[in-house]
């Protein structure tokens, strides 16, 4: 098969091409297993972490991608969850312990035995992965593919974002940072809290246009003060700064939520010009998310059919995954990028 390989650390100033092409053996389902038939596999910031070492593969070479949307191919002895030729997703979470205090309580993003798709193991941007089958889920036939797989990473990590905000109707939310998690996020707090205004602050005029065509009261630069206090923030950038500035705009009592598996170290002397009377004072929260739970997945695919969502995506070939890493890391973004495994671009 097919596949974009990484085999080893490097920065993108250094090689703008750290991925691949390379012929791998079809992988063989274990007993509990699925193959999947690749036909999607959204681009994610975390892949960026893992080609420049914020968070390395235990070892090389390794698939990347974590937003896998495909069909079931073939089974293992025991699967029996899913029929081949099942559309499936697959996402961030490939396996736990399922017997720690964090997995009984259904928190397996916090088992010590977490295990990451495409980084501890194997993923997407290939034409062929294996999943456990109870680390699978079906896809809503309301979607395309292409669709489908920014659910997988960017949908599901903002839903637990936002449910971990805390907020209630009417609150006023920010979005700091507007790519292909926040504006999932926007369009599901629109649904949910109909009553509540949403400010976003980035860095490029065209994300905060795009912010505003989906229904932001207010889109600023990142240093801008929003027009009300925030009672509630998240945070989707790999940088410091935006986490700085977004605490002089919450309210008494407001929480900050970093949805973030890494924060980058360009900018990290920022946090020099924290002032507690500003920024922290008055019982401000900062929570940080990490990684999904497989509820979380299933949640906010539900959540996404009844809606619905559809979410802007710019798909690329498999053969291009360079490409769209690089302008990932350029900030060239309008909602998520995605790769096509099954045909070629339109």
């Amino acid at each position: 098969m097919k596949a974009m390989v990484l085999n080893r650390i490097s920065s993108f100033k250094e090689n703008r091409t750290p991925l691949v092409m390379t012929d791998l053996p079809v992988p063989v389902p274990g007993e509990r297993e699925i193959l999947v038939k690749v036909t999607a596999c959204g681009v994610c910031h975390t892949e960026l972490d893992e080609i420049e070492g914020r968070t390395p593969p235990p070892q090389f070479p390794v698939v990347l991608g974590h937003e896998v949307v495909g069909i079931v191919e073939k089974r293992g002895s025991s699967a029996e969850k899913f029929k081949i030729g099942d559309r499936v997703g697959i996402g961030w979470i490939y396996s736990a312990c399922g017997e720690c205090k964090f997995c009984l309580e259904g928190q397996e993003n916090l088992c010590e035995n977490f295990m990451a798709t495409g980084r501890d193991a194997n993923g997407g941007y290939a034409e062929y992965t294996v999943i456990q089958e109870n680390f699978a889920y079906k896809i809503p036939g309301l979607f395309s593919d292409s669709e489908a797989a920014p659910f997988l990473c960017a949908g599901a990590i903002g839903y637990r974002s936002l449910r971990l905000t805390g907020m209630k109707d009417g609150q006023n939310l920010g979005l700091t940072g507007f790519g292909a998690s926040a504006h999932l996020v926007l369009k599901m707090a629109r649904h949910k809290y109909p009553s509540s205004r949403i400010f976003v602050f980035a860095r490029s005029e065209k994300e905060r246009d795009f912010a505003k065509e989906l229904g932001a009261v207010w889109a600023g630069d990142t240093e801008e003060a929003s027009p009300e206090k925030l009672d509630c923030i998240i945070d989707t950038t790999p940088a410091w700064k935006p986490i700085v500035e977004a605490l002089k705009n919450l309210r008494a009592g407001g929480r900050l939520v970093i949805n973030a598996i890494r924060k980058e170290n360009v900018d990290k002397d920022y946090l020099l010009k924290l002032d507690y009377p500003i920024h922290l004072w008055l019982e401000k929260e900062i929570k940080s998310v990490a990684n999904v739970a497989r509820q979380d997945v299933s949640e906010f695919l539900e959540l996404a059919a009844q809606i619905p969502i559809k979410p802007e995506v710019q798909e690329y070939r498999l053969e291009e995954a360079n490409k769209a890493l690089a302008e990932l890391k350029e900030r060239k973004i309008r909602g998520a990028k995605v790769l096509r495994i099954d045909k070629p671009l339109l």
